[in-house]
């Protein structure tokens, strides 16, 4: 199966400088554009299926890409961003102020900001629905989702990460 790990477009947390995570926030304008082309990309390309995130950033990235694909269509909480707790939707300075040891915290990926999502728990969300998604019938599928939950999957296939994940990039990968 051919895999196509899609990162959503920019957001306004992006832009406003944000701790993302589960915070539901919209793509902006340029995200949107972002987005367009990225479907433009996979025109010609027969996705048997997209799955989606089920936050408002990758739903509005899943909805431009499908768009152009019309394919089956479904969201997955199992695909959403890590619950970064106490920082999610603040600005780095808000956070800084109001919860100075979480954002040190958070500078580990292994610690849990207070009242977030463990690494391990994250890890094992997104790879129990990884591992659903794979064991489907499917040619090839796409996966609309965050940064978080892609580096966990290349990860866990001992793909290398690359140092960023931009907006809108498509990481092709093959499973079984």
């Amino acid at each position: 199966m051919k895999i196509l790990l899609i990162r959503h477009g920019e957001t306004t947390g992006d832009v406003e400088d944000r701790y993302g995570g589960s915070y539901d926030d919209p793509l902006t304008e340029k995200g949107c554009e972002q987005l367009q082309e990225t479907a433009q990309r996979l025109v010609g390309i027969q996705v048997d299926k997209l799955y989606s995130s089920t936050l408002l950033r990758a739903r509005q990235s899943a909805d431009i890409i499908n768009s152009v694909l019309k394919t089956q269509f479904e969201l997955l909480d199992g695909l959403r961003e890590r619950d970064y707790g106490v920082l999610g939707g603040l600005t780095k300075q808000e956070a800084l102020k109001q919860y100075p040891e979480a954002v040190e915290l958070h500078k580990d990926p292994i610690n849990t900001d207070p009242a977030g999502e463990s690494q391990a728990d994250f890890g094992e969300r997104v790879l129990n629905t990884f591992k659903s998604i794979s064991n489907q019938k499917y040619d090839v599928v796409a996966i609309v989702s965050h940064g978080g939950p892609i580096k966990v999957i290349l990860r866990h296939l001992n793909l290398s990460l690359p140092e960023k994940i931009g907006d809108g990039e498509i990481i092709e990968i093959h499973q079984g």
